[in-house]
């Protein structure tokens, strides 16, 4: 299985030795040894991934990436977080999934409102498996706790993934922004129930389900 290491916080390194990752397409910035660069589509699930995705609007072009040697990724200096697997599913924006091992499955899922913090529609993107995935967040990435005891409350253009046993909902209401005066209308926050963690970044990306 191929070794995932970061390089300072904006640089994921990984080293192969015969074995192959997925990427974001044209993620790659450096590599040594012996590459193979191949483009995926749909995602890497055949005619049937990209038939979900293109009704689902959850975009995302991928590449494999096979050889030995190590290969460097990186997507606009955005800082880069390691998730290891073990058997779990975790659901993540499509936008911020740089790389994964080549056994792990992806696909998409339906989550609601939350998926429309992108324009992505009512649907995210599940990454499900053992080994390890690299998300990239807008700033240093905050893991944050769901218990059954406390849940977690989430302003949409701030979530980046979550995973574990958690059950989200959406709730109306006054977003952070509305409390600076820039709200504009309606608003909606995401709140998670159950046990497990969730992504967020220290910035807002501009969202439709956040502020409608």
């Amino acid at each position: 299985m191929a070794t995932f290491r970061l390089q300072g916080s904006r640089v994921l390194a990984v080293d192969m030795t015969g074995d192959a990752v997925k990427a974001k397409n044209g993620s790659m910035v450096a590599y040594d040894g012996q590459m193979a660069f191949k483009k995926m589509s749909g995602g890497g699930e055949g005619i049937r991934g990209m038939v979900t995705r293109r009704v689902t609007g959850e975009q995302m072009t991928v590449m494999e990436v096979k050889g030995h040697g190590t290969c460097w990724f990186a997507d606009r200096a955005t800082e880069i977080n390691l998730v290891r697997l073990s058997g779990e599913k975790l659901y993540v924006e499509a936008g911020n999934l740089l790389c994964t091992d080549a056994a792990l499955r992806t696909g998409t899922s339906f989550t609601g409102l939350r998926g429309a913090t992108q324009g992505n529609g009512l649907f995210t993107t599940t990454v499900e498996g053992t080994g390890q995935a690299a998300i990239v967040s807008d700033g240093p990435a905050v893991v944050l706790r769901v218990s059954p005891q406390y849940p977690l409350t989430v302003d949409p253009g701030a979530y980046i993934a979550h995973q574990g046993d958690v059950r989200q909902s959406f709730q109306s209401g006054v977003t952070f922004r509305t409390f600076m005066g820039e709200g504009g209308g309606e608003a909606f926050q995401i709140r998670f129930e159950g046990d497990g963690l969730v992504y967020v970044q220290p910035s807002e990306r501009t969202t439709i389900a956040g502020d409608v």
